[in-house]
């Protein structure tokens, strides 16, 4: 039934855009944020704050769910949330300010601000700042995001834990997401200022007026912060995951509120933080590597119905964020959200607002059943020439199952005329002729797909005994995620992967398990006794994992 509410409120933000041509009053965006939250975000949970300005004119400022859970205490829109990856632009934009002072180039090498750094004479600043220096990033590495991941280091400390890791690739030879690189931003920023990073990030928004935004030290008393919050098989957990913030560093310490990021947009954008020759810089992803990934200095280049825009995320233990902004239109959108579970996701909230606050709603319709004749052919795997991966499309009772490449599946629901849209996200499918337009995050025309085989055959179910099931349970994990697998006396084997929602198991061996739809599946090591590992199966996608 959510995925039909979502339906719903797609075609909803469809036939108001009709309705209001052009930009809708900042009334009618009001109320289509709420329906919008109203469908993803459930009242007693954790919620969702949605901030939209024209310049510093505000449209929308609304907030649904609960900050403290534990005190009964509903979320408003001055609460501060942990930002995660947001932290980045703050950092990049400290030591592009340095830049601008004429106290360091970007083509400067790392050795000259951290000598000792392993090939750092050939790593320069700006490859740090785009992800193109290769640096292995400590967030990857095998167990680290468990125990590790909660002692408080020192800036040289954090770097001695990644600084002997092996290279993704030779500086310049790639781009990679690298929270490492953005420690050594960090260490590049007290190497030049001769204080901690976030006083130099402090100092600098507070020059543009912002008052919210800090280190997110877990011993600080910050004003107004929300709770965070993760999920379990028995509900919301009080963020389970702990992690020193001295750990995420210059990659994603800082905690803010909607308000104040808005005014970073206006600040940043504005002309206020950089000199132009550097913001360009910040905006333009430069070099084959970074402009194929859309990635300047710690922001993304995007598009939004088509138009220009920057853009980027930010995911930490109980938190998430968005924060999108279009130059033409000087539109900012801000989406914060107190969970790191299943649920709302900031990112499609942001650009589903920020496409209704254009006039410009992404295409959608009310959610139907497909008849034979409608999915006739589509089941299968298809190929493109622009494309690397294969998309595989599953037929189900009410639309498709999705899935491109190594990348988690998508539901699709069925809304005539052969076209499809995903049920919590932008992606669309359209089949005509017996070919597939495939469009992802609702932008361009769509890449045109050939059917190129069949799907493989269904797995065989069988029963495990009870001790075949006692040598498979408990929890796995990788730097990414973790596997919990446990026993529902009424549903059998599930397994919960990183907060989301337990799913259902069903064996093919006592060492393979497999969901329903066969998207998912679970192999253990061994064929006796207690299962030491187990890799998980998503399309191309291995992760191994342990117990």
């Amino acid at each position: 039934m959510r995925a039909l509410r979502l339906a719903v409120v797609v075609a909803a933000f469809v036939s108001i855009g009709a309705a209001f041509a052009g930009e809708p009053t900042a009334e009618v965006l009001a109320k289509q944020v709420e329906v919008l939250l109203a469908e993803q975000v459930p009242p007693r949970g954790p919620g969702v704050v949605v901030l939209v300005a024209k310049g510093d004119v505000v449209l929308v400022r609304t907030a649904r769910g609960m900050a403290s859970l534990e005190l009964g205490v509903p979320l408003s829109p001055d609460h501060a949330f942990r930002i995660g990856s947001l932290t980045k632009q703050f950092s990049a934009s400290a030591l592009l300010r340095q830049v601008d002072a004429q106290k360091v180039k970007l083509s400067d090498p790392l050795s000259t601000l951290a000598p000792s750094y392993p090939n750092g004479a050939n790593i320069t600043l700006a490859q740090l700042l785009n992800h193109t220096a290769g640096v292995k990033s400590y967030t990857t590495m095998p167990g680290y995001m468990s125990n590790p991941v909660r002692r408080d280091l020192s800036t040289d400390e954090m770097i001695e834990v990644f600084s002997k890791q092996p290279p993704d690739f030779a500086p310049g030879a790639g781009w990679l997401y690298s929270n490492s690189g953005y420690v050594l931003v960090g260490e590049a920023i007290e190497a030049i200022t001769k204080r901690p990073w976030h006083e130099e990030v402090h100092a600098m928004v507070t020059s543009v007026g912002m008052t919210s935004t800090v280190y997110g030290d877990t011993t600080a008393v910050v004003h107004g912060m929300a709770e965070g919050y993760s999920t379990s098989p028995d509900g919301h957990v009080n963020q389970a995951d702990f992690l020193s913030m001295t750990q995420p560093h210059a990659a994603g310490a800082l905690v803010s509120t909607a308000d104040d990021l808005m005014r970073w947009n206006l600040a940043l954008h504005g002309g206020r933080v950089l000199l132009a020759d550097t913001y360009k810089r910040m905006v333009t992803p430069e070099g084959q590597p970074a402009e194929k990934a859309n990635y300047g200095f710690g922001i993304t280049r995007a598009t939004i119905r088509g138009r220009p825009a920057s853009a980027h995320g930010g995911n930490i233990f109980g938190f998430g964020a968005y924060l999108i902004w279009l130059p033409a239109e000087r539109l900012s959108v801000v989406v914060l959200r107190n969970s790191d579970g299943s649920g709302a996701d900031p990112a499609t909230v942001a650009r589903l607002t920020a496409a209704f606050a254009l006039g410009d709603p992404y295409p959608g319709g009310e959610a139907m059943k497909p008849t034979a004749k409608d999915v006739s052919g589509l089941s299968g795997r298809w190929k493109s020439a622009e494309s690397p991966d294969e998309i595989t499309v599953k037929v189900v009772d009410d639309g498709l199952k999705v899935q491109m490449g190594p990348r988690a599946p998508k539901a699709l629901r069925f809304v005539g005329n052969g076209r499809f849209v995903s049920v919590r996200g932008l992606d669309r499918l359209e089949f005509q002729g017996g070919r597939v337009k495939w469009s992802a995050n609702g932008e361009g025309q769509g890449v045109a797909w050939q059917r190129v085989g069949d799907l493989p055959a269904d797995r065989k179910e069988i029963k495990l005994t009870a001790a075949q099931k006692e040598a498979v349970l408990g929890t796995y994990r990788t730097p990414y995620l973790s596997i919990r697998i446990f026993e529902d006396a009424g549903s059998g084997l599930s397994a919960e992967i990183s907060g989301q929602p337990p799913m259902p198991l069903l064996a093919e061996t006592p060492r393979r398990l497999f969901t329903r739809d066969q998207e998912t599946v679970i192999e253990f090591d061994g064929t006796e006794g207690s299962a030491a590992a187990a890799t998980l199966k998503q399309g191309r996608q291995v992760l191994k994992l342990t117990r």
